[in-house]
C-alpha cells in the first residue's frame, strides 16, 4: 500500500489537532492539548486503490521553530492551517508558514486550510473580533490568498461539526501531484 505523507502546519490553537482527530476518529477532543509532535494514519481509497494517509501534526508555537522542520523531509503535501476567526493566524500564513515550508521543501505542494468555520457565524466570536475592529476571514479572501501564494487549493473545515472538504477529490489531486512530482 502506498503512503502519502501530509504535514500539518499553522499557528498554535487554530484547530490542527482537532481537525486530525476528528478526521481520523470521527470524534471531537473536549480539551486543548498543545502539540509538540504527533502523527495519525488513516487508510483512504483513491481511484479504487488503498493509500495510507500519514498525517503529521506539528506545534505552531515559536518555541518549536527549530524542531518543527525535522518533520518536513519526504513530505508529499502540506496543509497550511489558519482559523477563519483569527486574523493573525491568517496573516501568519503568508508571513511565516508558506515561507517556512517553501524554504525547506520548495517543490512540495500545499493546501490552504481554513479551520473553525463553525465559529464564523458565532455571535460571541463576532463580538470579540469587532472589539478589535476585526471580522472573520471570508472564503473569498482566503481563496485569493491561496491563489496569490500558489496553493493547490483552499479548503474549509470544522472539526466540531465535522464539516470538511478534505474529500476524495482533494486527496486524488494530492496523489496526482505526487505522481508527477509537481
Amino acid at each position: 500500500m502506498q503512503t502519502i505523507k501530509c504535514v500539518v502546519v499553522g499557528d498554535g490553537a487554530v484547530g490542527k489537532t482537532c481537525l486530525l482527530i476528528s478526521y481520523t476518529t470521527n470524534k471531537f477532543p473536549s480539551e486543548y492539548v498543545p502539540t509538540v509532535f504527533d502523527n495519525y494514519a488513516v487508510t483512504v481509497m483513491i481511484g479504487g486503490e488503498p493509500y495510507t494517509l500519514g498525517l503529521f501534526d506539528t506545534a505552531g508555537q515559536e518555541d518549536y521553530d527549530r524542531l518543527r522542520p525535522l518533520s518536513y523531509p519526504q513530505t508529499d503535501v502540506f496543509l497550511v492551517c489558519f482559523s477563519v476567526v483569527s486574523p493573525s493566524s491568517f496573516e501568519n500564513v503568508k508571513e511565516k508558514w508558506v515561507p517556512e515550508i517553501t524554504h525547506h521543501c520548495p517543490k512540495t505542494p500545499f493546501l490552504l486550510v481554513g479551520t473553525q468555520i463553525d465559529l464564523r457565524d458565532d455571535p460571541s466570536t463576532i463580538e470579540k473580533l469587532a472589539k478589535n475592529k476585526q471580522k472573520p476571514i471570508t472564503p473569498e479572501t482566503a481563496e485569493k490568498l491561496a491563489r496569490d501564494l500558489k496553493a493547490v487549493k483552499y479548503v474549509e473545515c470544522s472539526a466540531l461539526t465535522q464539516v470538511t472538504y478534505m474529500n476524495t477529490r482533494t486527496l486524488t489531486a494530492i496523489v496526482n501531484m505526487r505522481s508527477f512530482n509537481v
